[in-house]
């Protein structure tokens, strides 16, 4: 299985790759926070579910990951969370 540091690595260079003109702190962690943090809106969510799937070589269920969290009462979504979910995920 593949580390959640190296996950959390291929997570911020996707995140980089796909918002190049955002300028994103420089260090993140687990608990860094995807819309106060990052300042991401829920479309660049999908847009970047989207780029992960290609990263990755497969579709992911972030559908039912996004809507486990909302049913949770989530209302913002830390890297640390999405990291387990892609660690389940690909391994």
């Amino acid at each position: 299985m593949r580390s959640a540091n190296d996950i959390l690595g291929d997570l911020a260079e996707v995140v980089r790759r796909t918002f190049p003109d955002r300028d994103f702190p420089d260090m993140v962690d687990l608990q860094t926070r995807a819309f106060a943090d990052l300042g991401l809106a829920s479309i660049d969510l999908v847009v970047l579910a989207e780029r992960l799937d290609a990263h990755y070589g497969r579709r992911l269920p972030f559908g039912a990951f996004l809507k486990g969290l909302r049913d949770c009462g989530a209302n913002d979504l830390e890297l640390g969370e999405l990291v387990n979910f892609l660690q389940q995920q690909v391994g």
